[in-house]
């Protein structure tokens, strides 16, 4: 689905991301575990081409295509989608139109199903107005629901726990969980632990480099013991470098 292939980004005369390659399959959950300011964010707007990045070398290749000269549109319209660590400001609309606009103006059951998948009830939500009334968490919800009623080929999710409670979490993370089983591949950055291992696979981030990958549970233990305490984030040791 997703191939990055030697991808390099250099601002300022610092290389921010450093000759990275990654690949995610179709319906698979890839997570990008790192601390902040290792470059996940970046990465993210290398892939979906937000920001005017453009890759100071290597390939970003979408089903076969490389699509690093493409507008943000043309990559939106090719199926892939971003949800920041901010939720969108979006007000004025019902969440259920909302997320009838998202699915391509579909009919109420879908909708109501993706609710569900978020732990939203349709009968709370379809009719409330996405206003100031709604938490942090309810927002970041709405938002998951409506990237699955879109079920993008590929969702690039970042940060998607920033900000979140202890009851809504769960549910996020379930949801995420959905959109896999819908099809949809997902490339999950985050610097929780416990977040990436909802993954199937995970990669360690540091320097705009990837230091391993790996199954969750081996490399969410690795960064919990080698990154959370390490002094030289963004200039990792020279073991690191070398694994």
């Amino acid at each position: 689905m997703l191939e990055v292939e030697n991808l390099q980004l250099r601002l300022n005369g610092k290389l921010i991301i450093n000759d990275l390659n990654l690949h995610v399959n179709k319906g698979e959950i890839y997570g990008i575990l790192g601390e902040n300011g290792t470059g996940k964010t970046t990465l993210a707007h290398l892939i979906m081409g937000t920001n005017n990045y453009k890759p100071t070398a290597g390939r970003i290749i979408f089903e076969g295509q490389d699509i690093a000269d493409l507008s943000v549109s043309q990559r939106a319209k090719k199926g892939i989608s971003l949800a920041w660590q901010e939720p969108v400001r979006i007000e004025g609309l019902r969440v259920g139109d909302y997320l009838k606009l998202s699915g391509n103006n579909f009919g109420i059951e879908p909708v109501k199903h993706c609710l569900g998948m978020v732990g939203l009830e349709p009968a709370q939500y379809l009719n409330r107005d996405i206003d100031n009334t709604l938490s942090g968490g309810e927002r970041k919800r709405i938002e998951l629901a409506s990237l699955l009623a879109m079920r993008p080929k590929l969702a690039i999710l970042d940060e998607p726990d920033s900000g979140i409670d202890i009851i809504s979490l769960p549910l996020i993370l379930n949801g995420i969980v959905g959109m896999s089983k819908q099809g949809s591949s997902v490339l999950l950055i985050t610097h929780n632990e416990k977040v990436a291992e909802i993954a199937h696979r995970v990669s360690v981030l540091c320097a705009g480099k990837i230091l391993m990958t790996g199954a969750p549970a081996e490399t969410s233990l690795w960064f919990k013991n080698n990154c959370r305490a390490c002094v030289h984030i963004n200039v990792p040791v020279e073991e690191a470098e070398k694994l």
